[in-house]
């Protein structure tokens, strides 16, 4: 990564954390529905599930870009 990269030196644990802050998980449910967000979601199982789907990985990171950038 480039330091002039908006996600440079963010963890995915991080963006999570801050969404979640922003958001609630009722928000980041109906923003990106997954069930790690809509099913007795917790910071630990959503990063759990978000390491290993690139997919979902990839909404948060966007989500987090279009949070970060307002």
């Amino acid at each position: 990564m480039n330091p002039s990269d908006p996600l440079h030196g963010v963890t995915l644990q991080m963006m999570l954390e801050r969404l979640h802050d922003a958001y609630g998980w009722d928000g980041l449910a109906r923003r990106i529905p997954v069930n790690c967000f809509v099913s007795n979601p917790s910071i630990q199982s959503s990063l759990k599930f978000l390491r290993r789907t690139p997919w979902a990985r990839a909404k948060v990171e966007a989500l987090y870009l279009e949070w970060a950038t307002t």
